[in-house]
């Protein structure tokens, strides 16, 4: 699950960038970023890697427009290959959204809790799944380019905070998701296990409100908690 997030122009988001082949910098920080709102993609349009804004709830070609009766949003990994809305996506248009952090929420004893989410360097790379919507009959008007973020099985030690996570690449799995054509084997990169250190910390219970985009929103109001990886690349041959 992944409901919320913020993209700050941290030194770790910009080098992920320029290790994709992207020399720009991003927008200005944003916090607090919702479903339905813009957000920044990162894809193989053509034969180049762009980055592009797009609408954060996915709005598939043979649609009848932009809706949100069905929650498009999040796209769960087992399906992919099954779901009329993803299936063409998974096949040639997968792409990357950037992230500094995402937030979730624990349930606890005064009510669910939010928690801002991160790595060690602020740089998140998540596997999403892009498609464009032309108005009927409007072929000169420029199409709607929109999102979903790929979920996944929460690892174990990430479950006390949600039963789903969002796909988290590593740099080496970043290539591989941007390249065109089917993917061989994807189940690797869907695997619920943490590939690093998850930083965790409670945040103000204001930011449930979507409205609030405030940074200060943002600052830790508890100690923060390390997740450990339950992962570990295998060795090269």
């Amino acid at each position: 699950m992944c409901g919320r997030f913020n993209v700050s122009s941290t030194p770790g988001l910009q080098a992920l960038l320029t290790s994709l082949g992207l020399s720009i910098e991003l927008p200005p920080p944003r916090f607090n970023i919702a479903p339905t709102e813009s957000v920044s993609l990162i894809a193989r349009f053509s034969d180049e890697i762009e980055l592009r804004s797009a609408r954060w709830w996915l709005t598939p070609a043979w649609s009848k427009g932009p809706d949100t009766k069905y929650a498009m949003f999040n796209a769960r990994s087992e399906g992919l290959s099954k779901s009329p809305a993803f299936r063409k996506p998974f096949v040639s248009q997968r792409a990357i959204v950037p992230m500094s952090s995402f937030i979730e929420w624990r349930a606890g004893e005064s009510g669910k809790q939010p928690w801002l989410i991160s790595n060690e360097i602020k740089a998140l790379a998540v596997a999403a799944l892009w498609d464009l919507w032309r108005a009927p009959g409007t072929n000169d008007q420029e199409p709607l380019l929109s999102c979903t973020l790929v979920t996944t099985a929460a690892a174990n030690p990430f479950e006390p905070w949600h039963k789903r996570m969002p796909v988290m690449l590593t740099r080496e799995e970043a290539d591989r998701w941007l390249e065109p054509g089917p993917l061989a084997d994807p189940s690797v990169l869907f695997a619920p296990e943490l590939r690093e250190n998850l930083h965790l910390y409670p945040v103000d219970r204001a930011i449930g409100n979507s409205r609030h985009k405030a940074a200060n929103a943002m600052d830790a109001i508890g100690d923060t908690v390390v997740l450990q990886p339950s992962y570990v690349t295998a060795p090269k041959e």
